[in-house]
């Protein structure tokens, strides 16, 4: 009898102790596989499992690719990460695009306004043509929403949008982390 206690306390503390699973989570300074100070000749062997497809066409002078896609076999499409103009280049910005990816409080592709609202605070909030792109201090996240998704007075027009304005469940068309 003993020994069936000892053994199901064994095999619960190995179940407890299984590691997370962190292939699509975002934090500050990763997103799943990818860590900050990656460099991007290392790509091809962090994601060795998926394909990466580089930009072929540039229109800087110095002919540089500026866009390195991450698919997932199969097709889907992960991620879009942009280079620096470094000797040894590392990733500035990596975009994400796979609603997979969520960070610690569950923000991702499938979040609103107001789930950003109420996990972080708002720095600032840039009006560009047809989207909104918001900053907020706790993390190096940001992220875009459509103009379609505001009111009607708001989406034609080039003044600021305070948080106020937009609905709260405006969703999110694009999420960024950079990387300086």
């Amino acid at each position: 009898m003993m020994k069936k206690i000892v053994g199901m306390v064994g095999l619960l503390a190995i179940i407890g102790c299984k590691e997370k699973d962190t292939a699509f989570l975002i934090s500050n300074d990763k997103v799943g596989k990818l860590d900050q100070i990656s460099l991007v000749r290392d790509l091809d062997l962090i994601y060795a499992d998926d394909s990466i497809v580089k930009d072929t066409f540039s229109t800087r002078l110095d002919g540089a690719n500026r866009k390195v896609k991450v698919f997932e076999k199969g097709g889907k499409h992960l991620l879009t990460l942009t280079p620096t103009d470094d000797s040894i280049p590392k990733i500035e910005n990596v975009q994400i695009m796979d609603p997979r990816f969520t960070t610690e409080d569950g923000i991702g592709l499938n979040s609103t306004f107001k789930d950003i609202q109420d996990r972080y605070t708002i720095k600032k909030i840039v009006t560009a043509l047809n989207n909104i792109v918001i900053f907020v201090n706790e993390t190096n996240l940001y992220f875009t929403i459509d103009k379609e998704q505001l009111p009607e007075n708001l989406r034609y027009s080039k003044g600021n949008v305070e948080a106020v304005q937009i609905p709260d469940d405006a969703k999110i068309k694009f999420l960024m982390l950079g990387w300086d």
